[in-house]
């Protein structure tokens, strides 16, 4: 499997410094530049061809929502994951409406962070659990609509995602949904949690019955 190219953009230094000195640790993932504002990220975008961008919000020049937009435009196969201080709910559904697959909080574990990375590179999306309550929030206070919907959340499971769910509702553990899907088991373990996550379940038998409410079984 080829390494994942990683891109970070932070106006702080000391910040990408650190990030990129963690990442480097890994054999799956490559950091293959750095960026200090919106403007200079569509840049090395453009040059570079990241697989994943590890996206802070707020910066000058041009903030990371509005670049995030514009990569997004210019270049649809690479995946922005939000990395910032913020969490409010303004800058939380900025980011998602821009295209970010992913919203993580600076504090984040230095683990979760590249199974995070990892996970965008797939085409999946990673919330921070607080994140993840927003968006479940925001869904409830959504207009009921007759129109069908096949998939009916703010952030949508990836097909991988729906896989797993399928065999949880069918009552299955992680280690046989790992066997059954040929991945290994802290893999569906992350799976599991992301589909909690936006499902606004607590545990797998509330993530099955909001699945079928939801019509996704």
């Amino acid at each position: 499997m080829s390494r994942v190219r990683v891109l970070l953009v932070d106006d702080q230094a000391l910040f990408r410094e650190a990030l990129a000195t963690l990442l480097a640790t890994r054999d799956d993932i490559d950091v293959v530049g750095e960026a200090g504002n919106g403007d200079e990220a569509l840049t090395r975008a453009a040059d570079l061809a990241p697989d994943v961008v590890l996206m802070d919000l707020r910066m000058p020049v041009l903030d990371g929502v509005a670049a995030t937009r514009r990569l997004r435009l210019a270049h649809p196969s690479v995946q922005v994951i939000a990395l910032t201080t913020f969490d409010d709910d303004e800058d939380v559904f900025a980011a998602l409406r821009a295209g970010a697959v992913g919203y993580l909080l600076k504090d984040v574990s230095s683990t979760r962070l590249v199974e995070a990375v990892l996970a965008a590179a797939r085409g999946e999306s990673v919330l921070q659990p607080s994140v993840a309550a927003k968006v479940v929030a925001r869904f409830a206070q959504l207009p009921e609509t007759t129109a069908p919907r096949p998939q009916p959340l703010v952030v949508p499971l990836s097909e991988r995602e729906l896989e797993v769910l399928r065999l949880v509702a069918d009552g299955r553990s992680n280690r046989e949904i790992a066997a059954a899907v040929f991945l290994a088991e802290g893999t569906v373990k992350n799976h599991v949690t992301n589909v909690l996550g936006k499902l606004g379940a607590r545990d797998r038998t509330q993530a099955a019955l909001r699945a079928r409410d939801l019509g996704l079984l």
